[in-house]
């Protein structure tokens, strides 16, 4: 739960997506057995911290998909508000702040891609954060910043205070 007077995002980057097929599109690659792992891993943790988003933005692309589904199967009580939004896919910082200032609930979870995700989440902090995890956001990487603001159209770069990051213990292929 979101204390009054504050929004929190969960912002994070897809799970390790399959290479099997080198023929796929890149839109269609599905999360690999290490991916599933993450993606159940990162809903536990959130679960364990009350961290439960009451809305989700997400890309639409089969490995943000599957990495939102992972997550929901490990943690949720109630069902969020979900969005799919083309947008997201290949859209940058700017696209992902405009995004974010849509949501209508305190708690959003956002799931995208790198470079964007690292990007957008770099311009969140009021303070830098240093540890090399966040400057290369692996995969399954997850940002939670608070930030003291009544609604989300008052979101802007620099004003966020970091809550915890995230990366998976799930190693190799």
């Amino acid at each position: 739960m979101t204390p009054a007077g504050y929004r929190r995002l969960i912002l994070s980057r897809h799970a390790k997506s399959s290479w099997d097929d080198p023929q796929m599109a890149d839109f269609d690659r599905p999360l690999n057995a290490r991916g599933r792992l993450a993606a159940h891993e990162l809903g536990d943790f959130l679960a364990s911290r009350g961290l439960e988003p009451e809305e989700v933005i997400c890309s639409p692309a089969r490995r943000t998909r599957e990495t939102w589904e992972g997550v929901q199967s490990a943690v949720l009580e109630s069902l969020p508000k979900v969005r799919f939004v083309d947008a997201l896919y290949h859209g940058g910082p700017e696209v992902m702040l405009e995004l974010l200032k849509t949501a209508s609930q305190p708690t959003v979870m956002m799931v995208g891609h790198n470079p964007a995700i690292a990007e957008f989440a770099a311009t969140l902090p009021a303070r830098p954060i240093y540890t090399p995890d966040f400057r290369k956001y692996p995969t399954c990487a997850t940002l939670i910043v608070d930030f003291q603001i009544d609604d989300w159209t008052q979101a802007k770069p620099g004003t966020g205070s970091v809550l915890d990051f995230f990366t998976p213990s799930v190693r190799g292929r």
